[in-house]
């Protein structure tokens, strides 16, 4: 999930040492770069902390693609799963199940989002649904319908 030449990156931008960076997260160096090397990964409330360190959002240290439902953060893997404008054009930043005809296709708010997604997405990650709910928890304040209060 952690793109490991981007933790390395980012932290050899902000000045910090593997050391450094460890001893602020409360483990050892040595688990610093096994995520370095790619031969392991941290979890998800460990990349939460890792993001709030560096100062960046965990969408930029996780391994997703550029385009994804600005409304519930699920990836797009095929073009039909846009939804569209009022004037029949495809929405470029929502999914279908989202938007649609210019609006959201129901109301919630963001927190029964992450109930409602959160075991869908375990179930496609192979997650714990707290795990899911947690790295959710992180990114939908970060996404368009929730940070614009839409």
């Amino acid at each position: 999930m952690i793109m490991k030449n981007t933790l390395a990156r980012l932290r050899r931008e902000r000045g910090l040492t593997q050391e450094e960076l460890a001893r602020r997260l409360y483990i050892t160096r040595q688990a610093v770069s096994r995520w370095e090397t790619g031969a392991t990964e941290p979890g998800i409330d460990m990349i939460k902390l890792i993001a709030r360190e560096l100062d960046v959002p965990i969408t930029e240290l996780l391994d997703m693609p550029e385009h994804y439902c600005q409304s519930c953060g699920m990836m797009f893997t095929a073009p039909d799963q846009h939804g569209h404008n009022a004037d029949g054009s495809e929405a470029e930043d929502f999914c279908r199940w989202c938007y649609e005809n210019g609006a959201y296709t129901y109301e919630t708010t963001m927190d029964e989002m992450i109930e409602d997604c959160a075991p869908r997405m375990a179930e496609a990650m192979g997650w714990t649904v707290d795990e899911s709910a947690s790295l959710l928890g992180a990114v939908l304040p970060t996404l368009r319908r929730w940070k614009d209060g839409e």
